[in-house]
């Protein structure tokens, strides 16, 4: 495939590990703000409503096939809390410190074996605007929320992270390592075997 694809996110974050993931995808991958396209309002309830928001409307904006993602952080002792709105947990506009906080706050007190939670993400793929048949792919990613955060690489709730089978938090694995084990690799992993198959 040697198409033009717009990848339908503003977040600085997301963009660096989508460029990573997809350099041997066969995509010429432009951000939608270099096409002029806002972000989506995302009024779904579902990381799935979400993600098809976000790709239908950079598709239907540029006609190339679009790219999104939605993901997040589902915290097991707040009931799945920040789900669809980890980014915006804290309130508008986004800020990863005051999200961070918030989740501290929020998990006080907990001891460690309830403060399990995990990273999941949806992607979408639309080949056109009104594609009615999208590529969907699905992944999580478990681990415990730390009481302090751990490590500089990474962004969001990553420093907060840990991962027992590593050692380590999110935020303290190499890029390459992380787009290997995380939500999002995992989920890339999913949509490549769905595009061959």
């Amino acid at each position: 495939m040697n198409q033009r694809l717009v990848l339908a996110s503003s977040n600085a974050g997301k963009l660096r590990e989508f460029n990573r993931l997809l350099v041997d995808f066969g995509f010429e991958v432009v951000p939608q703000a270099a096409l002029g396209v806002v972000d989506a309002e995302e009024t779904g309830l579902s990381f799935v409503e979400n993600a098809l928001l976000k790709a239908r409307h950079a598709s239907q904006i540029t006609g190339l096939a679009a790219l999104a993602d939605d993901s997040g952080l589902v915290v097991d002792a707040l009931g799945g809390q920040p789900g669809i709105y980890s980014a915006r947990f804290a309130g508008q506009p986004t800020d990863d410190a005051a999200n961070n906080a918030k989740l501290l706050a929020a998990l006080q007190d907990l001891p460690a074996e309830q403060r399990t939670a995990h990273f999941y993400c949806c992607i979408v793929l639309l080949r056109y605007p009104t594609d009615p048949v999208p590529v969907i792919a699905e992944a999580r990613w478990d681990g415990v929320i730390l009481t302090t955060p751990q490590g500089q690489q990474g962004f969001g709730y990553d420093p907060l992270f840990y991962l027992p089978t590593q050692g380590c938090t999110a935020a303290e694995l190499a890029a390459s390592e992380k787009n290997r084990l995380s939500h999002r690799g995992q989920a890339f992993q999913r949509l490549r075997a769905l595009l061959v198959a």
